[in-house]
């Protein structure tokens, strides 16, 4: 046993000692150098730090890794022919090159996508890697790109998660430690000796990355890390295992690639909002602090340890997943269905500030100024209804036919569909449901709507009764449902637009949570004034830097409800206690109040010091 065990352990910690002694001097050379990343508004670290610290890894893998193979006399990685292991030493020393030439001289970011792409074009065309050894039978030119996007992909993901001390190096070491288990699983074990060495000198370089830093990776190490553990799965692939060879790699390297993702969605869409690429905002390898790393530190506190180990934890949960996916065989089908139902969540969770972006470039093409975009809003807004309303007609139909257990047959299908569609859509015209603007609807419309669905369900139901050589079972029954059905789909359709903007508010306030220059509102009024208030501030998302936190109202049976997800914090006596409570910056008063009672409320607010306002909306003679 032990003799078995001894490669592993030689190789793991020869890299972890030789990569703990080269780390300082790395540290000097790249001070020396000027190498160094000094405190700005988007960088975390408020002491100059010196960066390039991976070329230890570099060195310190490359030494170790050596020396055991020179002793030893194994090949590089066992079953990988000498020369392709020769060849992908070179491209990773390239990449680490690249990155650290990067460090001292800060390329252009389109000049170094262009280096890692030449390096993943060599990874496919050099050393004959890609993924057709999973795939035979696919097609050259997919392989070539299919590698390029993978190996790319991962270099510029550990590249841009390389935020915080400490974060790149500990997920790298969790990612190939995570793809070791997954080739011991398959009974591969001897395939592992480079992953292990690999793990060894990041552990090393860990010790100085470690919160609070006293070097960083720099883009010599992130880059050269998302290379190595994007190729060691095409470099040791398992033939016939794609959990191996794709699937824990990939959930080794979630966090990365979820943040990336992110990134590239975040910057295409404030490209658009900018609307050009010489804007200040809108870059799309402009460097920013919405990452995910930044947005968990922000949320555990400006605590880099604990936001670490956040992201730590999700990394290894995706590992494990992998495993326990692998160990379970044919039943790990039902494991992905239930990671993938987690996995939205936590996207959905993570993405409001992407989703908030693309409100906000859908506001700003909404309320364009510009006359012929409004008239061209006009005239396509009717056809679009139209589609929508014909789409949700259709399936309507069909789960109508479904919930009341109807047989269906092309027969059926043809005679019953465009006779139901068509009678509530001429109806829906007769009633001018298509003149009508839903955004600012009264009961009327309404009734209006439900109206046309009625008498569309019973002239459907009329037709097809007196058709002849149909026989249509349950009439009076599917002429209820039809009728029911239709408008709540339909209805569902018109109020959209009210449940989008209310999500838009609550993604603006999660968003201005985050920010420590936004004024926090106490509204006193939680009727129509408070409405149209609150509509005010949604329409102005894009600048908006206040932010509703609380409510009173004087019914004091409301105090403890929630209006709009917000708490009615008491009535307007508690205002004091409220404000101290919630760290209030300023007081709208967003309801009726006469002269005197307007004096008694200064008086009860005065002592607080916040700010009053009232929101009024009044007729005016002019």
């Amino acid at each position: 046993m032990i003799g078995k065990l001894l490669p592993y352990f030689s190789v793991f910690f020869g890299a972890l000692l030789a990569t703990i002694l080269l780390t300082p001097i790395v540290r000097e050379l790249s001070r020396a150098l000027g190498m160094v990343d000094k405190p700005d508004p988007r960088r975390i670290n408020t002491v100059p730090i010196p960066r390039g610290g991976g070329l230890a890894i570099v060195i310190g893998l490359a030494l170790s890794y050596g020396v055991f193979l020179a002793v030893t006399g194994r090949p590089g990685i066992y079953g990988v022919p000498d020369a392709v292991f020769l060849k992908m030493s070179v491209l990773a020393a390239t990449v680490a090159l690249l990155g650290f030439v990067d460090d001292k001289f800060s390329l252009p970011p389109k000049l170094k996508l262009f280096g890692q792409l030449v390096i993943a074009f060599l990874v496919w065309f050099w050393a004959g890697l890609g993924f057709a050894d999973l795939w035979p039978s696919i097609p050259q030119w997919a392989d070539c790109a299919l590698t390029v996007f993978w190996i790319t992909g991962a270099i510029n993901a550990f590249n841009l998660i390389d935020g915080l001390d400490g974060l790149a190096s500990g997920l790298s070491f969790i990612a190939v430690l995570g793809m070791a288990g997954g080739v011991f699983f398959v009974g591969h074990p001897a395939h592992t000796l480079f992953y292990f060495a690999v793990a060894g000198a990041v552990l090393g370089f860990l010790r100085y990355n470690y919160h609070p830093a006293s070097v960083f990776l720099g883009d010599c190490g992130s880059m050269f890390l998302g290379f190595v553990v994007s190729a060691l799965p095409l470099v040791s692939h398992v033939p016939n295992s794609f959990l191996v060879s794709i699937g824990v790699p990939l959930l080794a390297m979630g966090v990365p690639i979820f943040d990336t993702s992110l990134a590239i969605l975040r910057r295409l869409i404030r490209r658009l909002i900018a609307g050009s690429p010489a804007a200040g905002e809108g870059r799309v390898m402009t460097p920013d602090r919405d990452h995910l790393h930044h947005r968990i530190l922000r949320a555990a506190g400006l605590s880099q340890r604990r936001a670490a180990w956040i992201l730590y934890a999700l990394a290894a949960a995706g590992v494990c997943f992998g495993l326990v996916a692998m160990s379970l065989e044919s039943r790990a089908g039902g494991l992905w269905l239930a990671a993938v139902a987690v996995a939205s969540v936590v996207i959905f969770k993570d993405a409001t500030i992407e989703i908030f972006d693309a409100g906000r470039l859908l506001n700003r093409v909404a309320h364009a100024n510009d006359v012929i975009s409004r008239r061209r809003q006009a005239v396509w807004s009717v056809p679009f209804y139209v589609f929508l309303d014909l789409a949700v007609l259709i399936a309507a139909y069909f789960f109508c036919a479904v919930a009341l257990g109807l047989r269906q047959d092309e027969h059926t299908i043809r005679s019953f569909l465009p006779v139901r569609v068509i009678a509530t859509f001429v109806f829906l015209v007769l009633f001018q449901t298509y003149r009508t603007v839903w955004s600012r609807a009264v009961t009327s419309n309404y009734i209006r709507l439900l109206l046309a669905c009625v008498f569309g369900s019973v002239a459907g139901s009329v037709f097809i009764y007196y058709w002849p050589s149909t026989v249509s079972p349950r009439l009076t029954t599917v002429t209820f449902v039809w009728a029911v059905l239709t408008f709540a789909a339909l209805l569902a359709l018109r109020v959209f637009r009210g449940v989008f903007r209310d999500l838009f508010y609550a993604l603006d306030c999660a968003r201005l949570k985050g920010r420590k220059d936004v004024s926090r509102i106490l509204v006193y009024g939680a009727g129509l004034r408070y409405r149209t208030f609150r509509r005010e501030l949604v329409r102005t998302t894009s600048a908006n830097d206040r932010m509703i936190v609380g409510l009173l109202d004087d019914n004091a049976f409301l105090k403890g409800k929630y209006i709009g997800g917000l708490r009615i914090c008491g009535t307007i006596n508690d205002a004091p206690a409220v404000i101290n409570a919630l760290n209030v910056d300023a007081v709208v008063i967003a309801c009726v109040v006469t002269d005197e009672w307007l004096k008694v409320v200064k008086r009860i607010l005065a002592p607080t010091g916040v700010k009053v306002t009232h929101f009024t909306f009044a007729e005016t003679a002019v």
